[in-house]
């Protein structure tokens, strides 16, 4: 490295040593500095540049990102995975007090550097391995999409190839292995949980979630994110896959984050060739190659199981070598009874955002084609068929929130907005546990380091990433501070692509440079969510219930859900009904320290939204202000959205406003 670049590299380092430390600072600028060629020996690239930080200006800044500590509470974690190699890392950072579960096959390193498990009955499934090792792949994904390394060349045997990335590589992970193939324990969240939050992590990830909404004092997941919100750790989690249906969020507790599942631009397409020529587009994960052959295609409809009683099900016998076109989807795991088939095509009317990897060569489309192809495999005498390897396409209009992803309202409390918002969550490529089949079907041998798969799941550690690296510039940032910095910077979404709307998608989707400056953020401490219990009617009771303290309800430490100081703005109500309703919010400047604040609120005829006072001036950082905001009118359709954005003429401060009649979304 020349002298120059060194001086200006210098310089560089000066400037990001201030500016981590003074991110309100007026005067922000962006640097390119030239590194420098790189080493002719094999040195990691990021060794190479933590190497000249250190020489620079010493130990302390490269250890900023590398000095969280993300816990994941999934499945456990496949240690071995390039994605989890600590080369270049230090030891753990001081402030971890947490342990490693190890074993003879199992070994935690300075990447992961805690792993833990959970089976309070002490009844292991027959075909799980005991200890913090993943046998599924969940949670090895998902822990590699928050903070995996750097993997060149990484693909799902050939598909989604090139460099596999966590959003905060250079973090540490604690894996907490909670479930299992039978479940995931009430016992075994609270207990990882409280061993997290002991252990010192900075942040969780929770992309687990039920089928069926749990009031706040009887849920386990609500219950261990409000302990770690006391402690200062914010819990990011999945919105849960059971869209698109209304109030089927399940994981939507004030305190914690919650994420629903948005596209990529990208989409994999899995074509089909009949024996005439003619060839269709489908969507599958399809890592199969059945190198343009033709095989025997054959409609199920024709080859019943006669001796089950024509139950829906089809003839063993009558499948072996060739292609079965199916009416309906059939799920990865339930291929029994095609076994020795080729491959299967499904039809049907269900959305095609939501991609699966099969055993055997697959594809799925709609009805339209579907038709096209069962009148070719009825009508010809020897019809046949071959299913092509996934290629990559892309969506003409992304992001749009998946089908399957959990809608709102909340089902607990309405007035309440959620999601949160929304972050990357179909065919998602990460890191997998070789042992873990990549279909979840029994006979899928696969054997993969990589594997792409969709699901809130998904998109949950994505938005975890985010929260983790704003606290690398916020290391003091309450929860509510984080999860406000990402709601109110979040990139706005189209209500045409999702007729949900906000409670498809919350604020918007994740936006992780605008986080780190936010402007405006709205705080939250313990006391104001116990006020919020109170407030809905909990008895001390219930409230020390979900607290795991002593804290209780008199009648001068209760608040109206409108008073939460949350960073959106919902309102149950019914169409023609006159509205008349106040929330009282206060905004805490991070942003300049000396600001002026203007209100622009936008929304549908028929609400009148006022904001007093409409200017907020702020003189100093950490000064906080309060402003009340007041909706008045009437709904004509089931939801209106509007907005409120503060703006200073740098910053602007987003929240989304949903004025909703709650009969609707319930019949």
């Amino acid at each position: 490295m020349s002298s120059l670049s060194r001086l200006l590299f210098l310089a560089f380092c000066l400037f990001r040593l201030f500016f981590n430390s003074n991110s309100e600072d007026d005067d922000k600028r962006t640097y390119i500095v030239y590194m420098g060629s790189h080493p002719k020996d094999r040195v990691l690239t990021r060794s190479h540049h933590v190497r000249m930080l250190q020489e620079t200006i010493g130990s302390r800044v490269p250890s900023v990102e590398s000095d969280i500590i993300v816990g994941v509470l999934d499945t456990g974690i496949w240690p071995e995975s390039p994605s989890f190699h600590d080369e270049g890392y230090g030891l753990p950072p001081p402030k971890w007090k947490g342990s490693c579960e190890a074993s003879l096959n199992f070994s935690c390193n300075n990447k992961i550097i805690g792993a833990r498990s959970y089976r309070t009955n002490g009844q292991y499934p027959v075909n799980d391995i005991q200890g913090p090792r993943d046998s599924n792949g969940h949670g090895t994904h998902t822990a590699s999409t928050v903070a995996g390394g750097l993997v060149r060349q990484a693909s799902m045997l050939g598909l989604g190839s090139g460099t596999a990335r966590g959003g905060v590589p250079s973090a540490r992970i604690a894996s907490y292995k909670i479930c299992w193939s039978d479940d995931c324990s009430d016992a075994d969240i609270l207990a990882a949980f409280d061993d997290a939050i002991a252990d010192g992590v900075d942040i969780i990830s929770f992309s687990v979630g039920g089928h069926t909404p749990k009031d706040y004092f009887n849920d386990s997941m609500a219950i261990g994110a409000f302990h770690a919100m006391k402690k200062g750790i914010l819990t990011s989690m999945s919105a849960g896959n059971d869209g698109p249906q209304s109030f089927t969020i399940r994981n939507f507790s004030p305190w914690s984050l919650s994420v629903a599942a948005s596209t990529t631009n990208r989409s994999y397409l899995s074509g089909i060739q009949l024996g005439d020529g003619r060839s269709f587009n489908g969507v599958t994960i399809n890592t199969f190659d059945l190198n343009g052959t033709q095989y025997p295609l054959v409609y199920a409809g024709n080859i019943p199981n006669i001796t089950g009683g024509f139950n829906g099900s089809i003839s063993r016998g009558s499948v072996k070598g060739k292609i079965v076109l199916c009416d309906f989807f059939v799920s990865p795991k339930n291929l029994g009874s095609l076994e020795g088939a080729i491959g299967i095509i499904m039809q049907d009317t269900n959305p095609k955002d939501l991609t699966f990897p099969f055993p055997l060569p697959a594809s799925h489309l709609g009805t339209q084609e579907g038709a096209l192809i069962s009148s070719y495999a009825n009508l010809t005498s020897l019809p046949t068929a071959t299913i092509l390897k996934s290629t990559e396409g892309k969506y003409k209009a992304t992001p749009f929130v998946a089908s399957f992803s959990s809608r709102g309202p909340n089902p607990i409390t309405p007035d309440i907005l959620k999601p949160d918002l929304s972050g990357p969550g179909v065919e998602i490529l990460a890191a997998w546990s070789p042992i873990g089949p990549p279909s979840g079907a029994e006979e899928d041998s696969r054997q993969l380091l990589f594997n792409i798969i969709s699901g809130t799941s998904m998109s949950c550690p994505h938005a975890t990433a985010v929260a983790a690296y704003v606290k690398t510039f916020h290391p003091s940032w309450s929860p509510a501070a984080l999860k406000s910095a990402l709601m109110t910077t979040a990139f706005p979404m189209r209500a045409d692509l999702n007729p949900d709307a906000e409670f498809a998608y919350g604020s918007g989707h994740i936006n992780p440079l605008s986080a780190v400056n936010p402007g405006l953020i709205y705080n939250a401490t313990e006391i104001d969510y116990v006020r919020f219990l109170c407030g809905q009617g909990y008895s001390t009771k219930l409230v020390q219930q979900v607290s795991g303290d002593n804290s209780s309800c008199s009648r001068g430490d209760i608040d109206l859900v409108f008073d939460l100081n949350y960073p959106s703005f919902a309102l149950s109500t019914s169409i023609s009904t006159s509205i008349s309703q106040v929330y009282r919010r206060r905004v805490t400047n991070v942003g300049s320290a000396n600001s002026t604040y203007k209100a622009i609120v936008s929304g549908p005829s028929g609400l009148n939204i006022t904001v007093n006072p409409s200017v907020l001036s702020f003189k100093a950082l950490g000064e906080e202000l309060s402003f009340e905001l007041t909706i008045e009118g009437s709904i004509s359709s089931s939801i209106a959205s509007a907005s409120l954005v503060w703006d200073d003429g740098k910053h602007k401060v987003k929240s989304p406003i949903v004025v909703f009649d709650e009969n609707t979304f319930i019949n």
